[in-house]
């Protein structure tokens, strides 16, 4: 393979230089669910075909970049597979080119999708779709879908992202660091989970693998969602832990609707965000919501940084009464360095990797990559949720 593969997008063109990702764990069947017999067998003569067409696969913008990366080498050996990632500024000038897009953090408006000429399916690596014109998609006749997250890991990463920012503000992980620079032993002093009261706001499927994990570190978890209905029954899940009676709903030691917010917030010494962004839910986390929360409890964010107003959480946090703030996600991203937020010794951040682990991206990777083959050869699309 040439040093440079230059690739012709509609007036311009673009130079990619293809990558060499030696170090990435091999893909198993074992590891993941397998595409279906038919659909494998299509595809399978397809390859080495240059009379078939070509079915572009368009990721917008360089962040997350391992979920472009893993697709290319997913699809590596189907050449009728074609997968971009291109600059936000250049998606609107190309996406008409393109069958499928994964949008990402990119805001695909109704103007652009308007441009997407080819567009069979905008999908989200991963779950949240706010960024989507869902009605514009659906007008052009354009399917919106999401990749749930309780079937590629990408919700118990989360999970497991949110319990780190939890543990790392309960021991004062700034601090310790503040203390090895001054070799300081035995400080600082810090707290452990046991005995906590957890609220977890948003008990969808981030919240239930939260609540799971939580368990054996001895805390109370109190939990809103809109609906208590109870789930089919069975008593193990397919990831292994044991539910009673069959219902995730009994990881709750107490269950709460949007109207308990507050209450809730108000007995909680944690208080996790695991709610989808809209507009109902957009600044939730305000000036009113932390006032009631206990003096000196954390606040966790894991969903989307919207969910938090930025004045409000600076302010209690300059006022003492919030005791932490450990967020994944920021009202802007990138995170400005500089911005003075982390000026605070119990504030902790992280850019955005709760859901990027290696579990998590080699399975929706691979849905991807199973999607774009389904649709080049026509049959029915599976391992997504779609929208509309």
């Amino acid at each position: 393979m040439d040093d440079v593969q230059v690739v012709a997008l509609e007036f311009r063109l673009f130079k990619f230089k293809p990558a060499v990702y030696d170090f990435l764990i091999p893909l198993t069947e074992s590891s993941f669910y397998r595409l279906d017999n038919d659909t494998l067998s299509e595809v399978e003569q397809m390859v080495g075909n240059s009379d078939k067409h070509i079915t572009r696969v368009l990721f917008c913008g360089p962040y997350f970049a391992a979920s472009h990366q893993y697709t290319k080498e997913y699809l590596q050996k189907y050449p009728f597979i074609q997968v971009d990632d291109v600059p936000f500024a250049v998606v609107p000038d190309v996406i008409s080119n393109y069958n499928i897009c994964i949008v990402k953090n990119m805001q695909l408006t109704s103007n652009i999708i308007s441009r997407a000429t080819q567009m069979k399916l905008i999908m989200q690596f991963g779950v949240g779709l706010e960024g989507v014109d869902i009605d514009a998609a659906t007008k052009y006749g354009i399917k919106v879908a999401r990749i749930p997250g309780d079937a590629t890991g990408n919700a118990a990463s989360c999970a497991e992202m949110a319990i780190y920012l939890m543990l790392g503000l309960l021991r004062k992980q700034n601090e310790m660091q503040i203390s090895i620079k001054q070799k300081r032993l035995g400080e600082p002093a810090g707290e452990t989970l046991l005995g906590k009261t957890v609220f977890i706001m948003g008990f969808g499927n981030i919240g239930i693998d939260l609540a799971k994990r939580l368990r054996p570190f001895g805390v109370k978890i109190i939990a809103t969602k809109r609906s208590w209905a109870l789930h089919s029954e069975g008593s193990l899940q397919s990831d292994g832990f044991l539910i009673e009676n069959g219902t995730n709903d009994n990881l709750v030691d107490e269950k709460g609707s949007h109207e308990d917010i507050y209450k809730f917030a108000g007995v909680s010494d944690i208080v996790v965000c695991c709610l989808s962004m809209n507009k109902e839910t957009a600044g939730i986390v305000n000036k009113s919501f932390i006032s009631s929360m206990k003096k000196g409890s954390l606040l966790v964010n894991i969903a989307r940084g919207g969910l938090l107003d930025y004045d409000a959480v600076v302010h209690h946090l300059e006022s003492g009464h919030l005791g932490g703030l450990g967020i994944d996600v920021a009202w802007t991203e990138p995170f400005d360095p500089d911005d003075p937020i982390l000026k605070f010794n119990n504030v902790i951040i992280s850019p955005h990797v709760a859901g990027v682990t290696e579990h998590s991206y080699r399975f929706m990777s691979k849905v991807v990559g199973d999607v774009a083959l389904q649709l080049h050869s026509g049959n029915p699309l599976t391992g997504i949720e779609i929208v509309n």
